[in-house]
């Protein structure tokens, strides 16, 4: 299965499109925010969620004239600043209410932006109401890719991260089955180059710092750890279909290539540009159209070498655990993802070492059994089950 359009001859675009930002005060969300702020003929914000971020909301419901409103964290109910949204605006609260935004009538596209695992709930809303979906929510395909991707309508669910983007439009056209393999681009993270003895050391402001991309602080440890890339594969396998061993990771430094395809050939498709994210967010809601560029154009003669490595998965132990998960399949992803989120909230905490993220992964993945994929309440006892075991391995680390 994948998720290409047949073709993009009949695709019907409405202008302007209604569009959904879920997770709207995250990177991801902002970006998007920016993009839509660019284009106000070709795009409507109409409805707006977040975890509890209540100020943001409201300033954003006011400038967009956002007619729904959800706060996933019911805590922030009697937030006085919540009284302050535009006359008019539907609030509510709570995971399911943040779900059901991505079902309104009134709305055409949905971009995922939510943090972790949760955000399953919203993919599988917006594709069973038959929405435009746009992903930067690896998680959830990660963990229920097995769901997901056969709801999935050909050109209805377009990817985010910049390499998926990257992969997607390079295939554009072409018979999946002529591809030889996927080469998934990676900058390395903070720490290229570092031994396993030197990343015993490192501090969790060491690894927030990334070297080309703003990313919340979430993904860029998982950059750090190389986990982002091992997620990425398990999302390139599942959006294209392909094996995830024909998922090659290719370290490319500037990260000015976000990815490409090889075919059968020998021949090889790539997508380049500037590192910033508003690009393949621009181009997922644009799509099938190209606007103008939201950011300044490189000027490909003054560019430094582009240069490529090989990804290290025994010294970054995360991408090889990640791959295993992959490969294995069934809920083992879940519980992979489910104690990689722990761990890494553990490390940005100092409840742990930078390598016990890998030690924690593995020793919950080494426990747990792979089941096929049934439903999403499976899916959310697997993933507590495995957050539980990771919580208790972390108690006994940070004694």
């Amino acid at each position: 299965m994948s998720i290409l359009p047949d073709s993009t001859a009949p695709y019907v675009r409405r202008h302007p499109m209604r569009v959904a930002v879920i997770g709207a005060t995250g990177s991801i969300g902002r970006q998007t925010l920016d993009v839509c702020r660019a284009h106000p003929d070709h795009l409507k914000v109409v409805a707006l969620a977040a975890y509890d971020s209540t100020d943001d909301l409201v300033r954003y419901a006011h400038e967009f004239g956002a007619k729904h409103v959800a706060v996933g964290n019911v805590e922030r109910r009697y937030d006085p600043v919540l009284a302050e949204l535009p006359e008019g605006c539907w609030l509510s609260f709570g995971p399911q209410a943040v779900a059901e935004l991505a079902e309104l009538d009134g709305v055409d596209c949905v971009m995922n932006s939510v943090v972790g695992a949760l955000g399953i709930t919203v993919g599988h809303s917006a594709l069973q109401a038959d929405k435009i979906l746009l992903y930067a929510n690896k998680e959830s395909i990660v963990v229920g890719g097995d769901l997901l991707m056969p709801m999935a309508k050909p050109g209805r669910l377009i990817p985010v991260d910049s390499e998926h983007y990257a992969i997607f439009d390079c295939l554009l056209g072409e018979d999946i089955n002529d591809v030889h393999c996927l080469w998934l681009t990676c900058s390395g993270g903070p720490f290229y180059g570092r031994t396993r003895d030197e990343l015993a050391r490192v501090t969790a402001a060491d690894a927030l710092a990334h070297p080309n991309w703003n990313m919340g602080p979430k993904i860029s440890i998982d950059c750090a750890t190389l986990m982002n890339k091992g997620l990425e594969a398990i999302e390139a396998h599942q959006l294209f279909g392909v094996p995830i061993d024909d998922v090659r990771i290719l370290v490319q430094r500037q990260s000015r290539i976000h990815s490409m395809v090889e075919f059968a050939d020998g021949t090889v498709k790539a997508q380049i540009g500037a590192s910033d994210m508003r690009i393949p967010i621009q181009c997922a809601l644009s799509f099938p159209e190209r606007w103008e560029s939201p950011c300044e154009r490189l000027d490909y003669t003054h560019e430094p070498a582009i240069t490529f490595g090989e990804a290290d998965e025994r010294t970054f132990g995360c991408l090889a655990l990640a791959k295993e998960a992959g490969r294995t399949g069934g809920t083992l992803p879940c519980v992979m993802n489910a104690a990689n989120e722990v761990a890494n909230e553990a490390f940005r905490n100092g409840a742990c070492g930078f390598l016990d993220i890998e030690r924690v992964v593995g020793e919950v993945m080494a426990a747990a059994t792979a089941e096929p994929v049934e439903t999403i309440r499976q899916l959310l006892d697997v993933d507590a089950a495995a957050r539980e075991h990771a919580h208790r391995l972390i108690e006994v680390i940070s004694r």
